[in-house]
């Protein structure tokens, strides 16, 4: 029966890992296509507002030639009018940005921070000090560089004391908790 728990242990727990590594994943990928979404749409209109300001600018221009008197009126308009559009398109690229900015943050912000403690025989572990433990594995008993730790995959036995780790998808091992 130990041996079905521990079969069953070992088949189970890195398929749910896997997983849970797989929608973090796709879910960091979404966030990034938003973000990118976000930020074109904010470039597209701040490039709308630039040309508003153009074709403003060339309607003073027009105005200007047919007559010295009505020119002259109509170049101050024209100029107060350009500026205006300068400035609402000024305007409009500035809250088209801090809106793509707050959008990106509150995509960023939909990620949930779950932190998981491993009681047993009255120590505890969080995931953060499993992994810390895991990365003084990979640095000074597997003598790695730790820029070269890409990935790491815990599996924690807590009825053998283990964590059975997977480094960077080919180093195996385990140490004890």
């Amino acid at each position: 029966m130990e041996d079905l728990k521990k079969s069953i242990w070992k088949t189970e727990a890195p398929k749910t890992v896997a997983k849970a590594v797989e929608t973090v994943a796709e879910a960091e990928k979404k966030v990034e296509a938003k973000a990118k979404t976000t930020a074109k749409k904010a470039t597209t209109t701040a490039k709308k507002a630039t040309e508003t300001a153009k074709k403003a600018t060339e309607t003073a221009k027009k105005a200007a030639a047919t007559t010295a008197k009505k020119a002259t009126t109509t170049a101050k308009k024209a100029t107060a009018t350009a500026k205006k559009a300068s400035a609402t398109a000024t305007k409009t690229a500035k809250a088209a940005t801090k809106t793509a900015a707050k959008k990106v943050e509150k995509v960023v912000e939909a990620k949930v921070k779950t932190n998981i403690t491993l009681q047993l025989d009255g120590r505890s572990y969080t995931t953060e000090e499993l992994n810390s433990i895991a990365k003084d594995v990979w640095k000074y008993d597997l003598n790695q560089k730790p820029a070269d730790l890409k990935t790491v995959e815990l599996y924690v036995k807590p009825e053998e004391n283990q964590a059975y780790y997977v480094m960077n998808g080919e180093f195996q091992g385990s140490f004890f908790i």
